[in-house]
C-alpha cells in the first residue's frame, strides 16, 4: 500500500494569528502533526499543502515536503478539506503517482497519537470503510439540549426526553478535529465512513487563546516524565 500524508496549513488564520506556526510549548504547533506522521512509519511521502512560505519554510524543516503551494482559488476562507485533497490528488495525478490510501492530518492537532494513526487505518481496511476519523463521545446526552432565546429563556429542544434516564438514550458522537483516512479514489463526502472513538484527554479544539491554553495543559498532562509511556510513542 502506497500512502500519502496531506497536512492543510493555510497562511490566512484570523482568530490566532499565524496559528499554524504558533509556538506550541516551545514548538511550531504545525511541527507536532509532521512528525506524528513521520514517526508512524505509514507514509510514503508526508507533504503539507499550504499557500504561505514561513509555514512552507518551517514545515520542511521539520521534515515534511511542500512539493507545490497550494492553488489561490483553494487558499480562502471557503475552501474545504476535500478541495484541499482533490487539488493535491490531481497535481500528483498530473506527475503520474497515485496513492492507495490519503490521510488528512490536521496542522493544530498537537494530541495525536501514533496509536490513533495506526488503529484507524487498521479499521478502514479490516472493516471496509472508504473513509475513517477519530470521534470523541459527548459527555452529556445531546437529546436533553437546550436552546435559547434572546432574553436568555430556555427550553429542551426535544421534551420528549426529559424523562428518560440518561443510559437509556443512545450515545452521540462528534468529530475530533485530528485527521481523516481516505481510501485512493473516495473523498470525504462518500456515505461509507467509519469512526474510532478517543479520549476526550487527546482532543481539544483550538480556536482562542483559552483553546489553546487547555490543549498545552493536556498536552503537559499526557507527557508527564513519570507516565510509561509518551505521547507519540501511541501509548495514551
Amino acid at each position: 500500500m502506497k500512502n500519502l500524508a496531506i497536512i492543510p496549513a493555510r497562511g490566512g488564520s484570523k482568530r490566532i494569528p499565524k496559528k499554524n506556526v504558533k509556538l506550541f510549548l516551545g514548538k511550531p504547533i504545525i511541527a507536532y502533526s509532521i512528525e506524528v506522521a513521520i514517526e508512524s512509519g505509514l507514509f510514503d511521502e508526508v507533504i503539507v499543502s499550504t499557500d504561505d512560505q514561513e509555514i512552507s519554510r518551517i514545515s520542511q524543516k521539520y521534515g515534511a515536503k511542500v512539493p507545490f503551494m497550494r492553488s489561490e482559488e483553494n487558499s480562502n476562507d471557503f475552501a474545504i478539506l476535500n478541495d484541499v485533497l482533490t487539488e493535491v490528488v490531481e497535481e500528483y495525478s498530473k506527475r503520474e503517482i497515485v496513492f492507495d490510501n490519503v490521510c488528512i492530518i490536521l496542522a493544530t492537532a498537537p494530541l495525536i497519537t501514533v496509536r490513533s494513526l495506526k488503529e484507524s487505518y487498521d479499521l478502514m481496511h479490516n472493516k471496509g470503510f472508504d473513509s475513517v476519523r477519530p470521534v470523541v463521545k459527548f459527555s452529556y446526552p445531546i437529546q436533553r439540549a437546550f436552546k435559547m432565546d434572546a432574553t436568555g429563556k430556555v427550553e429542551m429542544m426535544h421534551p420528549q426526553n426529559y424523562s428518560m434516564r440518561s443510559q437509556d438514550l443512545e450515545p452521540a458522537y462528534h468529530d475530533s478535529g485530528q485527521f481523516y483516512w481516505i481510501n485512493q479514489g473516495k473523498d470525504l463526502l462518500d456515505p461509507n465512513k467509519g469512526a474510532f472513538v478517543i479520549s476526550e484527554m487527546l482532543v481539544q479544539d483550538i480556536d482562542d487563546a483559552d483553546d489553546w491554553a487547555l490543549a498545552e495543559l493536556k498536552y503537559r498532562h499526557l507527557n508527564r516524565k513519570n507516565d510509561n509511556e509518551l505521547l507519540h510513542s501511541g501509548g495514551c
